[in-house]
């Protein structure tokens, strides 16, 4: 999904000349948080080796190369002028199992027991087929927008589709193995959508204690590392936010920070001041739940030094760890 908002969370004061660290609040919620930066600074961009990723990445492909098209709910992304690994076949290593979107049957017992969550995987990997379906105009409370978009694309045709129910299929087993009920939005179960507005809605008819929505961005070559965006306050029209602001922002920070301890990752270096937290106001999927929700855009698809990360099944085993870490540090409190 390609950032196009302009609300950026201000940035934190530096607590050092030598070093720009994650929010003061990451910090403090996530112990694990500030030693996992502080790696990555003493490594510095070391996230395409092998240190970073995991092993050596194997970039994997989609069953189809579709060019890139708008990736967030809105928005065009920026095409790289970056080189683009050439995808390989994945192996079965690198593909997290399917399931149902209804399968949410939970572990017997965990830290989790009786918590719900919704994960979202971004976009559908039916929708580039089905242009009609996702272009008509849905209302998200502060104005209309698209239902649903393609999500982007690598130069060589690796869909941000894709990559999302993959990492979104192994979120689920983590949590389920925390004691969680996880429900999904999609699992590659329908056609296209849902639409955006259909989104908030499962999540708010679930009654979730968190919702999490997966994505990877697609802006330009030299634009890397991860955020996390945050709903700002709306209220207009059916989008009342206000209730669950604060939640989410203790949501996305406990994320952010496990999220670079477990993969090494850096906070987005176009975004968010360095914080990995940004706010957005214009996203339905956001201003439209009552329930604690946030997305994460894991990279982006169109650097190449994101994509080698974002095409390893190890280090998409590493990111969707790093979120489930943070959902369980949020709803232990």
């Amino acid at each position: 999904m390609s950032y196009v908002g302009p609300d950026f969370e201000p940035a934190p004061p530096r607590r050092s000349a030598l070093r720009r660290p994650l929010t003061v609040a990451v910090a403090a919620l996530v112990p694990g948080a500030l030693a996992g930066w502080l790696l990555w600074q003493v490594t510095g961009d070391s996230e395409g080796s092998a240190g970073a990723g995991g092993g050596t990445a194997a970039p994997a492909s989609s069953s189809a190369a579709a060019a890139p098209a708008p990736s967030g709910e809105s928005g065009e992304p920026t095409a790289g002028d970056g080189a683009d690994p050439t995808p390989a076949e994945p192996t079965p290593a690198d593909s997290a199992p399917s399931a149902p979107s209804s399968a949410s049957a939970p572990a017997a017992s965990g830290p989790l027991k009786g918590k719900v969550v919704v994960v979202d995987p971004g976009h559908n990997p039916g929708n580039f087929e089905h242009a009609t379906e996702i272009n008509r105009q849905v209302d998200i409370g502060t104005n209309r927008k698209e239902c649903d978009t393609t999500g982007t694309a690598s130069d060589a045709g690796y869909r941000e589709a894709d990559f999302t129910l993959d990492v979104a299929r192994r979120l689920r087993t983590a949590l389920q193995q925390q004691g969680a009920t996880v429900r999904f939005t999609q699992d590659d179960d329908r056609p296209w959508g849902p639409c955006v507005d259909e989104r908030a809605r499962i999540g708010n008819d679930a009654g979730a204690d968190a919702v999490v929505s997966i994505h990877a961005d697609g802006s330009g070559a030299g634009n890397r590392g991860f955020h996390v965006i945050l709903p700002g306050a709306v209220r207009a029209g059916g989008a009342d936010t206000r209730a669950i602001v604060g939640p989410s922002r203790e949501l996305g920070a406990r994320i952010a920070g496990r999220f670079v301890a477990v993969t090494g990752s850096a906070p987005a270096n176009y975004v968010g001041d360095g914080t990995g937290l940004v706010t957005r106001e214009d996203l339905g999927g956001l201003n439209l739940s009552t329930v604690p929700k946030v997305f994460i855009e894991c990279g982006n698809m169109r650097d190449s030094a994101d994509l080698v990360l974002l095409s390893s099944g190890a280090w998409r085993q590493k990111a969707a760890q790093g979120i489930s870490e943070g959902i369980v540090s949020f709803l232990r409190t």
